[in-house]
């Protein structure tokens, strides 16, 4: 049986601190950019979602407009108008009080779903066929103006 050294060898193999400190930093940098990639998709995410709620809520308004025609430009400005007691009850509204009673829970359903400080306006070119203009603002975080989602109709 060979007799073993009990010498140490000359060349000890193994990491330096020097290299173990380098090896940290790069997975640290790596780590940053995987942490704001993700806080990027966080925020593109909410964006989309308040941009798809903004698209919902101008197509039920322009729904609500192709309903009550006759309402003329009762539908223009940026509301809100009154709870109508007409609606569900023992009277017929008139096309007006229709409209303000449709601005009233549509301006409730903005204030709902879309985050504080939205804002909705709607513009009616005057004529015998109005075009009407739905735009919705809504404040986005990290952005110094507001976003925004326009729809134009004619009924």
């Amino acid at each position: 049986m060979p007799a073993r050294s009990t010498t140490a060898p000359s060349a000890v193999r193994g990491f330096t601190l020097v290299e173990v400190l380098v090896a940290l930093v790069v997975m640290s940098v790596g780590m940053l950019g995987i942490a704001a990639l993700y806080l990027e998709g966080l925020r593109a995410g909410r964006t989309a979602i308040y941009r798809t709620t903004a698209v919902n809520l101008a197509a039920d308004m322009a729904d609500r407009i192709r309903a009550n025609q006759r309402a003329g430009n009762a539908y223009a400005g940026n509301g809100p108008g009154a709870d109508q007691s007409c609606v569900n009850g023992d009277e017929d509204c008139t096309p007006a009080e229709l409209a303000s009673d449709d601005w009233f829970s549509w301006s409730s359903q903005i204030g709902a779903q879309l985050p504080e400080g939205a804002s909705a306006e709607i513009l009616a070119s005057a004529g015998p066929a109005p075009v009407y203009t739905i735009t919705l603002r809504w404040p986005e975080i990290g952005q110094t103006e507001a976003a925004s989602y326009s729809l134009s109709l004619q009924p």
